[in-house]
């Protein structure tokens, strides 16, 4: 069974270690705050409240075997440099590390990270493109068999609420974000907008027109969904 571990439990870490858990992965969560380790240690193989740049404590967690590491641990950059590194050098087979810029993306590949997350950078730009063209998508590889997939909302999914599309039972999917562009009042009175990421949707969540889906599943599962229109 392949193993993760997630480090940082912030909306996004909690989200993708609660739905990986779901999907039958094997799953160490780890963040310094015993209160969220307590909140999602009932979903997880494994919930650790530590202090993930010291090494040994990661160690001791047995995290050499690890498959995947997903490190997100919010605006914090030294932190998640230093444990990206501990990772790499532990020989965890892939890394993933969320980055707020460039140039702390850079730094996270150049200390080992295979994969960069950019969880607020160029939001406007990517939501135009996949407006313009549908078919457009961005896939992370978790793993050869697992992934996440982000997707414009196919006009067959639009004003329906997700237990409805019944993605999970239909595709072995699960979607555990969607991104939207809410309106926003400006000082002057004129309205803009401004993308918001809503984390794990409930079941009665109705997907719009523009919603980027965020979902998590196997590989040939998401294959499958991207082909839907």
């Amino acid at each position: 069974m392949e193993r993760f571990v997630v480090i940082g439990l912030g909306r996004f870490g909690q989200s993708v270690a609660i739905n990986l858990a779901k999907l039958g992965k094997n799953v160490i969560a780890i963040d310094e705050d015993p209160q969220k380790v307590e909140e999602i240690a009932d979903f997880v193989f494994q919930a650790a409240a530590c202090d993930a740049t010291d090494e040994k404590n990661l160690r001791d967690l047995g995290l050499k075997n690890a498959d995947v590491g997903v490190v997100s641990v919010g605006e914090d950059i030294s932190s998640s440099i230093l444990i990206t590194l501990t990772l790499k050098e532990m020989g965890i087979k892939k890394i993933i590390s969320k980055a707020l810029t460039q140039v702390q993306g850079k730094v996270l590949i150049k200390v080992g990270a295979d994969r960069v997350i950019y969880p607020e950078r160029d939001m406007g730009e990517r939501l135009a493109k996949r407006l313009s063209s549908p078919q457009l998508f961005d896939l992370i590889e978790l793993t050869e068999s697992h992934g996440i997939l982000e997707l414009l909302a196919p006009e067959s999914f639009v004003g329906k609420r997700l237990d409805q599309l019944e993605l999970r039972k239909k595709y072995g999917v699960t979607v555990i974000a969607v991104k939207r562009n809410m309106p926003e009042l400006k000082d002057d009175g004129s309205t803009s907008f401004k993308e918001s990421m809503i984390l794990s949707p409930g079941p009665d969540f109705e997907v719009l027109l523009g919603d980027i889906m965020i979902i998590l599943g196997k590989s040939k599962s998401l294959d499958k969904i991207k082909k839907v229109k």
